[in-house]
């Protein structure tokens, strides 16, 4: 936990500046006219540079802006200029600032230097104003991550549109041995949700030189409004990259499949080249006493949410990527940097496009963000969220080890992580027989996870920590994941997981090259076991809600823990399920320890849905019995029917 200083200036009150009453369009095209306007209050003058193309040197046509109410300064453009570029600047203590696109443009050229003028119009694929998100219910949610570029960049993927968007829209993809890869692959494991890593316009890949084969996560964003050109087919072409970033959309939704988008309003690139800064300098971001950027983010700077046309920009920004793309939830990066004012608003806003709208982030921050901890969104203030959820790392690091340490938690029999697993479990609500303090209020605010695209995946956590065979690793694997889909809490996996994959023991490798991040689908051949398993694990999620009541009062009414004396071991019941669930009660056993076990259940005739490795929600077998057991480093999972 962050220990958070509450008393720099960057917490004082906005003063003295004006705010639109919502939030401008900065380039509105109508064909024979163009409107441009740009909030810099305080500013002594303004101008509109045209350009001919996102390259040019020198611009067109310059006009001066004029300053309307709030800060506003404002330029028509009576021709049709449509496929022109456009910057602006600004003089402030008689000195131009450098050029910019601005903080709201939608459209961008290559790098996203320049905004772009289009006709929105031609961006939309056939049949978009028909696309509809898949309905999911809250028991069916399970969010796969994946980074555009390693999802399908490998020579074994057999996608043809490698590392870009449209590699998302492509059907009847295989690896080398017939093994479906891509879209078809999601499908099969039964995900409902696909969390894309920043596909916002970011700044630390030159799209003049893909050629080059540069990577980079995306956590340095530029515009937040536009589409990231490297992932497109054509960077250069604005209306190109942005209707490929909705087909890949409109496809995963014909799939049955929601789309969430990782945001990171919580810094920015290098502050200085932002349209931030550019416009309003200081305004959006928390300055310290000494006049330098607070760097809660660990990013150089961290933005002022609390600030009334931040938080307007937040929330028109996702409301923005809603309507315009269609996009169904939002995952935020480092969100304890946000306001919980901001957040609540946010949830408010987007649940009145969308009332199935998922939100989540990150319950934490870098370092101390410049703002009273009471009042921003840690992950320990959840439940003061409205409909927010945040990552679990009490679930994490109990069963795969801490950030940093040198084991394997639960999954590796070590001990004094029973706690954090059956917090877990619970969804992190209050429960009588958990122990941990809770911090939701619903278990439908806890992203239950084992790993993401951060710190080592699974496979290299266990190749790192444990001295264990690699069928012994396997086992921990699929242990691990059974807890993940069996808690209360929304499920949540990492790309390529599923596969064994591996970054060669990397952790951070958010600018390492593709032999370090691209997953290699022969890996599905070689693993294929593995990847069934965690498919099953998602129909018997899918065939019993039961694993997800998404009630607090639901999950302490049905919930209830066996006692077992074993620190590895955890036990459950979900009882009384008529009404809810086609079966009476389930029941699994987690067996984290290097010996078998066996636990006491009531006497009765029961399915085995999942047993020493191997899952099926049509069942393996029948059982009757007192007792629920499991081998060694595995799960059992029953069905009372």
């Amino acid at each position: 936990m962050i220990s958070v200083a509450a008393t720099l200036s960057a917490c004082a009150p906005d003063t003295g500046i004006a705010v639109p009453d919502a939030l401008y369009e900065e380039c509105i095209y109508n064909g024979d006219r163009t409107d441009f306007s740009v909030w810099a209050p305080g500013a002594e003058a303004a101008r509109l540079n045209l350009y001919e193309s996102a390259c040019s040197e020198t611009p067109f046509r310059t006009l001066d802006m004029k300053e309307s109410k709030d800060g506003l300064w404002k330029a028509k453009v009576k021709d049709d200029i449509k496929g022109s570029f456009y910057t602006f600047q600004i003089r402030r203590d008689g000195k131009w600032l450098d050029q910019t696109a601005g903080i709201a443009a939608k459209a961008v050229g290559v790098n996203g230097w320049r905004g772009a003028v289009i006709d929105w119009d031609e961006t939309d694929p056939e049949g978009w104003a028909e696309d509809i998100s898949p309905e999911i219910k809250p028991s069916d949610i399970i969010v796969y991550e994946l980074q555009h570029r390693d999802f399908s960049i490998h020579a074994n993927s057999g996608v043809q549109n490698k590392g870009k968007y449209l590699a998302l829209t492509e059907q009847g993809t295989k690896n080398p041995d017939g093994l479906t890869t891509g879209i078809d692959h999601l499908k099969e494991l039964g995900v409902t949700y696909v969390q894309l890593l920043p596909s916002t316009d970011f700044a630390t890949i030159d799209e003049t030189r893909l050629e080059d084969n540069q990577y980079n996560w995306g956590y340095e964003p530029l515009n937040y409004n536009a589409v990231e050109g490297s992932f497109s087919t054509d960077p250069y072409n604005p209306v190109t990259r942005i209707r490929e970033f909705k087909q890949m959309v409109q496809a995963l939704h014909d799939a049955g499949i929601r789309v969430i988008l990782d945001v990171v309003y919580n810094h920015t690139t290098n502050a200085s080249v932002t349209g931030f800064e550019r416009t309003t300098p200081g305004y959006f971001y928390r300055m310290c006493e000494d006049g330098t950027f607070c760097n809660g983010s660990g990013c150089g700077n961290e933005t002022a949410s609390e600030r009334e046309m931040f938080r307007k920009y937040m929330v028109e920004s996702l409301e923005w990527w809603m309507k315009e793309y269609h996009i169904d939830g939002f995952r935020f990066d480092l969100m304890a940097i946000h306001d919980i004012e901001t957040m609540n608003l946010i949830s408010e806003r987007l649940h009145a496009i969308d009332p199935d709208v998922v939100i989540y982030g990150e319950g934490w921050a870098a370092m101390a963000p410049a703002y009273p901890e009471e009042q921003i969104a840690l992950k320990v203030n959840t439940h003061m969220l409205d409909k927010v959820g945040a990552f679990s790392d009490n679930i994490r690091d109990a069963i795969r080890g801490p950030l940093g340490c040198e084991n394997a938690g639960f999954m590796d029999g070590v001990k004094g992580n029973k706690a954090n697993i059956e917090f877990g479990i619970a969804g992190g609500v209050e429960h009588p027989q958990v122990s941990v303090e809770p911090w939701t209020n619903s278990p439908l605010q806890h992203v239950s996870y084992v790993s993401c695209h951060d710190d080592h995946c699974l496979r290299d956590r266990l190749e790192t920590a444990t001295k264990a065979s690699e069928e012994d690793r396997l086992k921990m694997v699929k242990l691990a994941q059974t807890a993940v889909y069996t808690s209360q809490g929304i499920p949540f996996i990492f790309n390529g997981e599923e596969l064994y994959r591996h970054k060669q023991g990397v952790k951070n490798s958010y600018n390492q090259p593709d032999s370090i991040n691209a997953v290699d689908w022969a890996y599905k051949t070689q693993y294929k076991d593995l990847t069934d398993y965690y498919a099953a694990l998602a129909a018997i999620r899918h065939a019993h809600p039961g694993f997800c009541l998404g009630d607090a009062d639901l999950v302490r009414e049905k919930l209830q823990f066996i006692e077992v004396a074993d620190p590895c071991v955890v036990a459950f019941r979900i009882n009384a399920l008529e009404g809810i669930d086609s079966a009476r009660s389930l029941t699994v056993l987690l067996n984290g320890s290097k010996k078998p076990v066996k636990v006491e259940i009531p006497q009765g005739d029961y399915v085995l849905l999942a047993q020493n490795g191997k899952a099926d929600a049509e069942g393996l077998g029948a059982y009757s019995g007192a007792y629920i057991s499991a081998p060694a480093t595995s799960a059992t999972i029953i069905a009372e029917y």
